[in-house]
């Protein structure tokens, strides 16, 4: 069995387990145990009452963090002519049609989202063994099919965060970094926590967010209160 360092040993002290605290008690308590060297990412994972296997339980969305996620997100568009040239204007750090579709194929992906205009959809679809189990398949849900590629880059790259209910119901989101103020963890984890409420899905029965856990990259999980966000 693996020994708990030192420094986690002493996180865990500053957690109580059995409880649930605010959002506001939680992100200072998950500042105070980011002692690490690196600047941590903030996680939060929400555990809820849906079965994902069932279309009309599926929970699926993005959300625009008021702070940015404190990460630099690499940005690639499907586009042709006119609309490539809005997509480099906007920062997109990839842009093309078949030669990117071939660059993915052969397994170079040197980005973290994916972006196409609707006209581009046939030839993106042909890649969705790769990127799909990747997350990063475009959808028009979630805004990245769209022929205002501008936006879309914009939001990508100012804090955008794309969310997905997994197999058990569990939705995982990094939400900002250690280093971040008390104040704009905050704001973002309220709004992650908003939008994951817009996003219930009317076969939702029962308690539909049962259990949040917020946690830096190295540290222990401390679990908010849920009765704080509308359930």
């Amino acid at each position: 069995m693996a020994k708990t360092g030192k420094r986690m040993t002493a996180a865990k002290a500053n957690v109580d387990r059995d409880n649930n605290y605010s959002v506001s008690d939680a992100v200072k308590i998950v500042k105070d145990n980011a002692k690490v060297k690196f600047d941590e990412t903030i996680d939060l994972a929400l555990n809820l009452g849906v079965d994902p296997r069932h279309a009309d339980q599926m929970v699926r969305g993005v959300c625009q963090l008021p702070n940015g996620t404190g990460k630099s997100i690499r940005v690639a568009v499907f586009a042709k002519d006119a609309k490539a040239d809005e997509a480099r204007e906007a920062g997109a750090d990839i842009v093309g049609a078949d030669d990117l579709a071939e660059q993915i194929q052969n397994g170079d992906m040197p980005f973290d989202r994916v972006i196409a205009t609707p006209d581009m959809m046939p030839l993106v679809g042909r890649l969705g063994k790769v990127l799909g189990p990747k997350g990063m398949m475009p959808n028009p849900k979630v805004g990245t099919v769209t022929m205002d590629v501008a936006k879309a880059v914009g939001d990508a790259k100012g804090g955008a965060v794309e969310f997905r209910a997994e197999k058990a119901g569990i939705v995982h989101a990094g939400v900002g970094k250690a280093s971040f103020s008390q104040d704009k963890l905050e704001e973002n984890v309220n709004a992650f926590l908003t939008a994951i409420q817009r996003a219930r899905p009317s076969g939702a029965k029962g308690t539909y967010i049962k259990r949040i856990t917020i946690s830096s990259s190295m540290g222990p999980g401390v679990k908010i209160d849920s009765s704080e966000v509308s359930t």
